[in-house]
């Protein structure tokens, strides 16, 4: 495995995002901070003279100390099954307290593996030193046999802290519509015919490609399943001081004909965009080159359609049908903010 530095990345999906869904399901100990926490957003928060009845308070995984033979371990379902590529096991704020070994190891499963139970994993990182207090990214060797997992079970050598474990990955597209609609918010799903699904969500393989900014929210916030939860959940733009607009562009998980656009600004208040239209393309091979080459052939799905503050927007009978798109491009005019863009459609199976 090779060390790089976990911002190289963003092409990817962190499957072990508590936002997507995932969830640690059982672990050995965590008699000194919950496993849970692994999953949470950001490298966690250290506040020095905050304690409890069982010692410091540390925002991560952390178990007692070892005094005997073995080692910790901890079982996470991921938000969405995918192909790993690779992990960071971050010990931020772990500094006497981190193990100095991990491994890991994944699953394919619809129940949950048990931890103990070795035959039902693969080993796909090896035993690697861990860094105190830093991040600790590892690239995975290619391996075309290993599935799309849905667990993981992570090894720390004999015990200690880690505040977060980042699985970047690609997630597994649908098979079906029944598989489409995991995850599908209630609001949505009562909006949407029975053959619909949301073929930009993360969880459906959808992903964020490139903007023209991020500054405040970055790109794959905007199809990340369920709503908002504050202003910082969502895709934002700096302010724009001269002309032109901002854009977003997101490959769809499934090809599909898209029949309901969701705009949702849901905490965005004084910073949302005045207006949005979406354009789509049917390119399944195209190069990032190719899609944002202002010659390129897109084609209008949604005119420029005023929004509304902290509002949610489902559009249908104003989308413009035009068959089945790969990639759909969202620009906002001027700039600002929007915290989730649905486009709900039918899927073509056979143009993945």
């Amino acid at each position: 495995m090779t060390a790089v530095d976990s911002t190289s990345f963003t092409h990817l999906i962190n499957l072990a995002d508590g936002q997507l869904g995932a969830k640690t399901i059982d672990c050995s100990d965590d008699f000194f901070a919950a496993a849970e926490n692994l999953v949470k957003p950001g490298r966690g928060e250290f506040d020095p003279d905050a304690y409890y009845d069982r010692g410091k308070v540390m925002d991560g995984w952390e178990s007692r100390r070892k005094r005997g033979p073995g080692h910790d371990w901890c079982v996470l379902k991921l938000g969405a099954a995918g192909h790993v590529r690779a992990f960071d096991i971050d010990t931020n704020h772990f500094l006497g307290n981190h193990p100095p070994y991990a491994s890991i190891d994944a699953a394919r499963s619809d129940t949950a593996p048990s931890g103990t139970d070795d035959a039902a994993w693969t080993r796909i990182l090896d035993v690697v030193p861990l860094r105190p207090g830093s991040m600790n990214p590892f690239i995975l060797p290619s391996d075309p046999t290993w599935p799309a997992w849905t667990h993981l079970r992570l090894n720390i050598y004999p015990d200690g802290g880690v505040a977060r474990l980042r699985a970047h990955g690609v997630v597994e597209a649908p098979r079906s519509v029944e598989e489409g609609r995991r995850q599908l918010d209630e609001t949505l799903a009562s909006k949407m015919r029975p053959s619909e699904i949301d073929l930009a969500a993360v969880t459906n393989g959808g992903l964020a490609l490139a903007c023209s900014d991020s500054f405040f929210g970055p790109m794959n916030n905007l199809i990340l399943p369920g709503r908002s939860v504050n202003m910082g959940g969502g895709w934002e733009t700096r302010r724009r001081r001269g002309p032109g607009h901002d854009w977003i562009i997101v490959r769809l998980g499934v090809p599909g004909t898209p029949r309901i656009i969701e705009l949702d600004t849901n905490f965005f208040k004084g910073n949302y965009p005045d207006t949005a239209s979406v354009h789509g393309i049917m390119a399944p091979d195209a190069s990032l080159l190719d899609l944002v080459d202002p010659d390129a052939p897109w084609t209008r799905i949604l005119d420029a359609t005023k929004l509304a503050a902290h509002d949610r927007r489902f559009l249908r009978d104003e989308l413009v049908d035009v068959g089945p798109c790969s990639h759909v491009r969202l620009r906002v005019d001027p700039d600002g903010g929007v915290s989730r863009l649905r486009v709900c459609g039918d899927p073509v199976w056979e143009s993945r």
